[in-house]
């Protein structure tokens, strides 16, 4: 393939030596790109990837100049390997963790009894998200918040009983040795962050930059000093910072530059992809292939089923097996399975022990919780579904999935098909609308409706970009009825970096 003329100016631009930040649209052919850079050069390169498969595939493609590997490698090279032994511990129950630490006894906080094994969960969270940040030391904003403990006072409480174990259990994890908390990738990742490592290079490569999360971006920022820098970022795409992911491109310096061209559909989709752009206020617009066909309208026998949320997902695959459809879940079935365990738990009488819902004695509590405490709204969807169709009906679809290859039909959370991609693509309807604002009590049925959100635009632009030749708006397409979902021709328009 000849390269285009933004592909020839991005290796213009890697020629001089400065650092490059590269916004690569869906379907762009990003991966193209870097290929050609480093092809254009004898200097010692690293190609830092978003997950293994990525690495394993760039492998394939990179000449033997560029080493491809992902961060976790990175570290494990220098400093994880000494952890081998504990890597390879059995599994233990976090109950068992918590004791070994010292958690031996129940609390009370406020009106919420929190039991042994619930705070074990809260210290072991807590060393993970201090893993994820460029943190030197676990402090209180590394405790997760439960559910019913949002108020910033019952966390202080929460947070001074749960530090000095998360700080405990941070120490046993430096013995490579032996220890009781059970050693994994995220931990030597961290150990090796905090030597403040140096990778040896001439330049480095960082695909997927907008789903950074802080230590990697820090490690990456920080070789600046001696390697010239290649981010490359689809902001749009930027939808992981629930679990701390973070754009790395905001405020970095370097060279602006575009990938706009895309190849994985045509002019149709991009004028779709360009609306959700406008909205998310992207810094790109996308242009699309004459020579693919791609078009929008009714798909009644999809490839993927792409839903919001992993409820729409599983309600979804209810509703297809009904209809006596072969299913995959991309992703998988095992968390959607825990969590009706847990609801079956409670829906019985139970306590359960699942993160979620581990502050709640019983289903009646939760159901009032989703229904009517404003940080619990998010669980309404979870809790409906399983007062429709009951915790056993959730666990025998799951138990009913098959291998994607297998499937007629892929169903996904959109956050999950990102990079992934199908001829024949529909959109569930769990996208719904922004709700109406208004201020009077009862609102006339004219009301215009809310403003779209920055991370719903994100996600749906995620969601309508998956397809190569036929898209299924359908949920998606109230959009056309939105006053801020108009098209615009000047919309379309790829932005001039600065």
């Amino acid at each position: 393939m000849n390269p285009t003329d933004e592909q020839t100016a991005a290796a213009d631009a890697f020629h001089t030596g400065d650092h490059l930040a590269l916004q690569a649209g869906a379907g762009t052919g990003k991966t193209t790109a870097l290929t050609l850079l480093a092809r254009t050069t004898t200097r010692r390169g690293r190609y830092l990837a978003y997950n293994r498969a990525i690495a394993q595939d760039a492998r394939t493609r990179f000449p033997g100049t560029v080493q491809c590997k992902t961060a976790h490698a990175l570290a494990y090279a220098a400093v994880g390997h000494r952890y081998t032994r504990r890597l390879n511990a059995p599994r233990r129950p976090a109950w068992q963790t918590g004791q070994a630490l010292g958690v031996t006894n129940a609390i009370r906080i406020g009106d919420r009894a929190i039991s042994q094994r619930a705070l074990s969960n809260a210290v072991l969270r807590t060393v993970t998200r201090f893993c994820h940040t460029t943190d030197t030391k676990i402090t209180r904003h590394h405790v997760p918040c439960l559910r019913g403990l949002e108020d910033k006072d019952l966390h202080r409480e929460l947070s001074a009983h749960i530090l000095p174990f998360a700080r405990k259990a941070w120490c046993d994890l430096q013995n490579p040795d032996d220890g009781a908390v059970r050693f994994d990738h995220d931990h030597y990742l961290k150990i090796w962050a905090l030597t403040q490592p140096r990778i040896d290079a001439d330049f480095l490569l960082l695909d997927e930059a907008q789903n950074t999360n802080p230590v990697v971006e820090h490690i990456c920022l920080a070789q600046r000093r001696h390697a010239q820098l290649v981010m490359v970022d689809d902001s749009a795409q930027a939808i992981y910072h629930w679990r701390g992911a973070k754009d790395i491109m905001t405020g970095f310096g370097g060279t602006q530059l575009t990938l706009s061209q895309s190849f994985r559909f045509g002019p149709q989709l991009a004028e779709e992809a360009n609306r959700w752009l406008h909205l998310a206020d992207a810094p790109i617009r996308l242009t699309g292939a004459d020579t693919v066909p791609t078009e929008l309208g009714v798909v009644d026998q999809p490839d993927a089923v792409l839903c919001r949320t992993n409820v729409g997902a599983i309600t979804q695959v209810m509703t297809l097996m009904a209809a006596g459809c072969r299913v995959g879940l991309v992703g998988g079935g095992e968390s959607l399975s825990t969590l009706a365990q847990a609801a079956r738990d409670l829906k019985e009488g139970r306590r359960t022990h699942h993160l979620e819902l581990v502050l709640f004695p019983t289903w009646g509590e939760l159901q009032d919780y989703a229904a009517h405490d404003p940080a619990g709204r998010d669980l309404q969807p979870f809790v409906d579904l399983v007062d429709t169709h009951g915790a056993e009906a959730i666990l025998a679809a799951v138990a009913r999935l098959v291998p994607e290859p297998q499937a007629q039909v892929s169903v996904s959370a959109a956050h999950k098909a990102k990079g992934r991609e199908w001829a024949l693509v529909k959109i569930a309807d769990d996208f719904t609308p922004p709700r109406a604002t208004s201020t009077l009590p009862h609102p006339p049925e004219h009301t215009a409706p809310g403003p779209i959100n920055d991370s719903e635009a994100r996600l749906a632009y995620v969601a309508v970009t998956r397809t190569r030749r036929r898209l299924d708006l359908g949920g998606l397409s109230w959009i056309d009825q939105h006053p801020d979902g108009t098209r615009r021709r000047s919309d379309m328009r790829t932005p001039v970096p600065e």
